[in-house]
């Protein structure tokens, strides 16, 4: 289905859709200044964001497998209906479905896809209502955005939390977020079952082994130094607070070439029927 909806659609300038690994299908936008995204329609998962000089600002894992079985590993996999843990699947079943293309267009030389999730059986056995995500994502030289709708299509009223669980290429010992300063934080580390409250009072936040920690209220502007050369601005409408993440140890093999910058919404959003809930990422490079 998520082909055949993909195909009416690569008229567009800058938006074509292609074979992407396990033959899962992928939309990839090309920017006549020489950026580039691809989506993979499994997860509705922004998996590469290359700048006009080739490099890839964002990570995968290399554990990532692309057979359906798992959510992709890496990039920026949706967290929905649930955030962490919680009474159904780690992170939601959003990047665990296939989402389809309902739009493209090409705004200004930019190339714009609109994807779609809906509930089918596979999420209402789990978390039973009607819902519709629509999330659109934005090329542009230098940046890409994102807008995720989530309408409550039910006919009684549901509560979510969320987050775009975005990975980041990094050099871990040089990777530095600032613009976090004041909020109240949760520190998961050591517990992550009892979260230990606190205050950030560092001007820059650095990734000096484990780090799985929430900031609530964080500003809407934030910069990654990802140690590499970049310095990266995530800007944020609506997106209430900010997960920093680097499982050290725990993944060896990678660890120390990424580090995970997560705009979520950690409180829960209600919505009565018709009723929506947006929030936009924009991230850009120097």
């Amino acid at each position: 289905m998520a082909f055949a909806s993909a195909n009416k659609e690569t008229g567009t300038v800058g938006v074509r859709v292609t074979e992407g690994e396990g033959s899962l299908p992928k939309v990839v936008l090309t920017s006549p200044h020489g950026s580039e995204a691809e989506i993979y329609l499994f997860g509705g998962c922004i998996t590469s964001w290359k700048v006009p000089s080739g490099r890839d600002l964002l990570f995968v894992r290399p554990d990532a497998v692309f057979n359906k079985k798992k959510p992709i590993s890496g990039g920026i996999p949706h967290c929905f209906p649930q955030f962490g843990p919680g009474t159904i699947q780690q992170h939601g079943f959003a990047r665990n479905m296939d989402w389809s293309i309902v739009d493209s267009e090409n705004v200004e030389g930019n190339p714009v896809v609109t994807l779609i999730l809906k509930d089918g059986p596979y999420s209402r056995a789990m978390w039973d209502f009607g819902f519709q995500a629509l999330y659109k994502v934005i090329l542009n030289a230098k940046s890409i955005s994102t807008e995720l709708k989530i309408t409550n299509t039910d006919t009684k009223p549901f509560s979510f939390t969320t987050a775009l669980h975005t990975y980041f290429s990094a050099s871990v010992t040089g990777a530095s977020v600032r613009g976090l300063k004041g909020c109240k934080t949760l520190n998961k580390d050591p517990d992550p079952t009892n979260p230990i409250e606190g205050k950030e009072e560092r001007d820059v936040v650095t990734f000096p082994g484990f780090v799985d920690c929430i900031y609530l209220d964080a500003s809407d502007e934030l910069y990654l130094d990802n140690g590499l050369g970049d310095v990266i601005t995530i800007k944020n409408t609506n997106w209430s607070d900010t997960v920093l993440w680097n499982p050290h140890l725990q993944m060896e093999a990678c660890y120390k070439d990424f580090v995970c910058v997560e705009n979520a919404k950690i409180g829960n959003v209600k919505l009565e029927p018709e009723q929506s809930w947006t929030g936009q990422q924009h991230v850009s490079v120097g």
